[in-house]
């Protein structure tokens, strides 16, 4: 049995069953429609039944393209990855529209259920946790992230950095911080092959879905952290965990920032003793169905990889954050108010880049083996896609693939 700490627990694999990662995914709908041609970052994807000729363009291969196009409109790979996955089975919490529940006999039924939960997680959880926050902490302007006694412990700690009490508040005692952070969230989390926790010196790279994954991984082993750096409440967030842990934030848009602070990685990792570095490579949050495209930064450092998978359990909460659409203090509201968190923490073992291997090949390959193990999708294209355009450049590279797929009859190549 692992360590528990309130309603925050975390459990090895001999202490419970857990199903398999991909499990989760039955209850979350997958695609709506059955594409014989899918657009990837670099190269198209075609089914199995789908033939192409091989003796050059004819008049109804742009059918294809317009039937891309409209599939695109019905359904895009892309961008429902930033939004709540829609769930095939019914939780209670009321936020998928599954024409099931309107479409029933038993719609008075299933409406006396759904007001029971509200009641259950409004009237009684939702107050509960709350003032188990405010228990936590000593300032409201925190409260509800819980970060409070993290401050505490990080200022004691650099009043006493070499003492027997700074190097366990360093440890032990910043890893119990963030259980008690997680406590007012009903979190529960299975971590399993704890022999591949990261070491010092290393670089652990995980699936980014909510803020919340910080916290999660936190709770089990100590981390530096990088990050982007953010204004406002989640700002006062970051300069608290500043206090606590090593931080590196940058500033997305700029160029410098990046090279900064893949200098300060490669720092950090050759000094003797340094905690692992905790970083998202995707850049954003995913809905937790799929992994996207990894930056290469932290995989050119040249450090050890610790490939970590994340996988919460929609039944219990949607633990995406939709920053475009919820606010830091109003996401973790809907936290407080759902049922649980109920995740599992894969550690992967350690990978290092092959001989001849570059960033890019690297990143994508512990991609893929992240996307494996917590039965996620593995896609190629780039999570900045959530808030940029897609480049001209893109578009022109789709159009050659198609062009060379086609061909030419043999008296226009001549």
């Amino acid at each position: 049995m692992g360590k528990r700490s309130m309603s925050a627990a975390s459990l090895d694999k001999e202490s419970v069953e857990v199903d398999n990662g991909a499990s989760a995914n039955d209850y979350v709908d997958g695609n709506l429609i059955e594409r014989d041609v899918t657009l990837c970052e670099g190269r198209i994807q075609m089914s199995e039944d789908f033939i192409v000729e091989q003796n050059g363009f004819k008049l109804h291969h742009p059918i294809y393209l317009l039937k891309s196009g409209v599939e695109a409109i019905i359904e895009d790979d892309v961008t429902k990855r930033f939004s709540s996955a829609e769930l095939r089975v019914w939780n209670l919490l009321g936020r998928n529209q599954n024409y099931y529940f309107h479409n029933t006999s038993c719609k008075k039924t299933l409406t006396a259920l759904w007001f029971l939960g509200f009641i259950i997680r409004y009237v009684f959880l939702f107050p509960n946790r709350y003032f188990l926050l405010l228990n936590l902490l000593f300032s409201l302007a925190v409260c509800f992230f819980g970060v409070g006694l993290t401050w505490i412990c990080g200022v004691t700690k650099n009043i006493f950095p070499n003492s027997a009490l700074g190097k366990w508040l360093t440890g032990p005692g910043h890893q119990r911080c963030m259980r008690l952070n997680l406590c007012p969230y009903a979190a529960v989390i299975r971590f399993h092959n704890p022999e591949n926790r990261p070491k010092p010196n290393t670089i652990c790279v995980a699936n980014h879905t909510t803020p919340v994954d910080f916290a999660v991984l936190a709770s089990d082993n100590t981390y530096a952290v990088i990050g982007q750096r953010q204004g406002g409440f989640f700002g006062l967030v970051e300069n608290i965990l500043s206090s606590s842990v090593p931080t590196i934030w940058f500033d997305r848009g700029e160029v410098f920032d990046r090279s900064a602070v893949t200098n300060r990685m490669r720092e950090h990792v050759a000094t003797p003793g340094a905690l692992p570095i905790l970083i998202f490579p995707e850049g954003t949050c995913i809905n937790n169905t799929s992994v996207m495209k990894f930056k290469k930064g932290c995989f050119e450092v040249g450090a050890v990889i610790h490939p970590v998978a994340i996988k919460y359990d929609p039944k219990y909460a949607d633990c995406f954050w939709n920053s475009s659409q919820d606010g830091l203090f109003k996401y973790l509201v809907k936290l407080m108010t759902s049922w649980a968190i109920v995740v599992d923490v894969w550690y992967l073992p350690p990978e290092t880049a092959r001989p001849g291997e570059d960033g890019i090949s690297f990143s994508s390959r512990v991609k893929r083996k992240i996307a494996e193990c917590g039965g996620l999708v593995d896609m190629e294209w780039d999570g900045e896609l959530k808030r940029n355009q897609p480049k001209p450049t893109l578009r022109l590279a789709q159009q050659k693939i198609f062009s060379d797929l086609i061909g030419a009859d043999d008296g226009e190549r001549s």
